[in-house]
C-alpha cells in the first residue's frame, strides 16, 4: 500500500506483513505480528526455508519463501519487517520501498549513516513509513522515564550514566559498540527532549582478548547545556548489568532493567550550589547544600514491548504519520556510532557527531 501526498483514510482491515529473516530476532517479530489484531502475517522470507518453517510450526498457513522478489510482488503485503544483518538492511529496505511497502527495520537502522540516509530519503519521497525497531523505547519503564522527563519531574538533566554489560557473544562482524550501544543510544534519543544530539563523541575501546575489535567500550557524550551522558558496554563481564541513572536538578531516576520488582526508583536527593555573589565563577562565594528527600517507585504495567511496537507501526501507517522511532531516530543513533568509530581511530579524541555527509544518489 503506497501512501501518496493526499490525505486518504488508512485501511481498517488488518494490514498484511511479511517478515524478512527468521534467525535470531525474526521469531520474536513473527510471534508478535501473529498475535496482533492490527496485522495479518502473510509471509516469511528466509534463505533457510527449513528454519522458517520450524519457526512457524507445522500447522501454519503462512507462506514461506527464499525469494524477496516474490514477497514484494504480493498485493496482500502492505509492509515488511527486516530482521537480517545490518549490512543487508539498506538493500532490502530500498527494494521494499520501491515496491510501495512500508518498512520496519531492526536496530541498527543500517550499517552506515549514508545508507540509512538513502533509506530515509526514499521513504519520504514515496510517502511511506520507515520505522526503526528500537524495542526498548516501547517498554513500560522507558515510556515512564520519557513521561517524567517531559513533565519536568527530574528538572534539567545534569548527567546520564548507562551500563550494559554481560558475558556476551563476541560478534564476527561488529564491535561491542555496534552490537550493544544502539540499545542505550536509542533510549537516550527517546527520553532526551529534542532527541540525541550530542555536541561531540569520545570513545575508548579495549580488545584484551585479541579479537581484532573492541570488546569493552566507553562512550562520552557531552550534551547541549553542559550535561554529560556516558555509556559503558562490555562483552566480557561475568555479571549482567542493565542500568541507567538520569540525574536532574530536581530528582534522580535509576532504572534497573533486571529488577522486575522495582525497575524504576526516583530519588528526591541531590546537590544544590547556591551562588552568594554576582560572579558565578567565584567559588568561594558559593554554598553547597544536600537534599535528602524521599524515594519512590512508579507503578508500571506489565506488557511486552514488541506488542506495543507492532501496534505503533500499524498506527503510523493508518494515521499517515511518523512513528515514535522513525528513520530520523535511527539516523541519530547511527551518527553517534560512526562518530565513535572515528574517535577510536583518533585515540579517543572528542569528534563531531554530525560531520558533512556526501549526498548519496540512489536510483528511485
Amino acid at each position: 500500500m503506497t501512501v501518496t501526498g493526499e490525505a486518504v483514510p488508512g485501511p481498517t482491515r488488518p494490514l498484511g506483513v511479511a517478515v524478512v529473516g527468521a534467525g535470531y530476532w525474526g521469531p520474536n517479530l513473527i510471534r508478535n505480528f501473529r498475535s496482533s489484531t492490527d496485522w495479518d502475517l502473510v509471509a516469511v522470507c528466509d534463505l533457510d526455508v527449513a528454519r522458517a518453517h520450524t519457526v512457524l510450526g507445522t500447522r501454519s498457513g503462512v507462506a514461506v519463501t527464499a525469494s524477496l522478489d516474490e514477497v514484494l510482488a504480493r498485493d496482500d503485503v502492505d509492509a515488511i519487517a527486516i530482521a537480517t544483518p545490518a549490512r543487508t538492511h539498506q538493500g532490502v529496505a530500498l527494494a521494499a520501498l520501491r515496491a510501495g511497502k512500508h518498512v520496519l527495520v531492526e536496530k541498527p537502522l543500517a550499517d552506515s549513516v549514508a545508507n540509512g540516509t538513502a533509506m530515509v530519503e526514499l521513504a519520504r519521497e514515496r510517502g511511506l513509513v520507515l520505522m526503526a525497531d528500537h524495542t526498548y523505547c516501547y517498554t513500560p519503564a522507558v515510556l515512564k522515564i520519557r513521561e517524567l522527563v517531559e513533565a519536568g519531574e527530574l528538572g534539567d538533566i545534569l548527567f546520564i550514566d548507562s551500563v550494559r554489560i554481560n558475558l556476551g557473544l563476541v560478534q564476527p562482524d561488529v564491535d561491542v559498540f555496534w552490537d550493544l550501544a544502539p540499545h542505550d543510544l536509542s533510549i537516550l534519543d527517546f527520553v532526551i527532549p529534542g532527541g540525541l544530539e550530542p555536541t561531540g563523541v569520545a570513545a575508548q575501546g579495549a580488545d584484551p582478548l585479541g579479537a581484532g575489535k573492541s570488546c569493552v567500550g566507553y562512550l562520552s557524550l557531552p550534551l547541549v547545556g553542559g550535561a554529560m551522558a556516558h555509556v559503558h558496554v562490555n562483552w566480557l563481564s561475568p555479571t549482567k548489568i542493565r542500568q541507567m541513572v538520569i540525574s536532574g536538578t530536581r530528582r534522580t531516576l535509576v532504572w534497573d532493567d533486571l529488577n522486575p520488582q522495582q525497575r524504576l526508583s526516583v530519588y528526591d536527593r541531590g546537590v544544590d550550589l547556591e551562588h552568594n555573589s554576582a560572579s558565578a565563577a567565584d567559588r568561594t562565594a558559593s554554598t553547597i547544600s544536600y537534599r535528602l528527600g524521599d524515594t519512590w517507585a512508579p507503578a508500571l504495567p506489565e506488557r511486552e514491548a514488541l506488542g506495543s511496537m507492532v501496534a505503533e507501526f500499524a498506527g503510523s501507517i493508518r494515521e499517515q504519520r511518523a512513528s515514535r522511532t522513525d528513520g530520523e531516530a535511527g539516523l541519530r543513533v547511527l551518527r553517534v556510532l560512526e562518530a565513535a568509530a572515528r574517535s577510536l581511530g583518533s585515540d579517543g579524541a572528542l569528534v563531531s557527531a554530525r560531520p558533512e555527509q556526501p549526498r548519496l544518489e540512489v536510483a528511485r
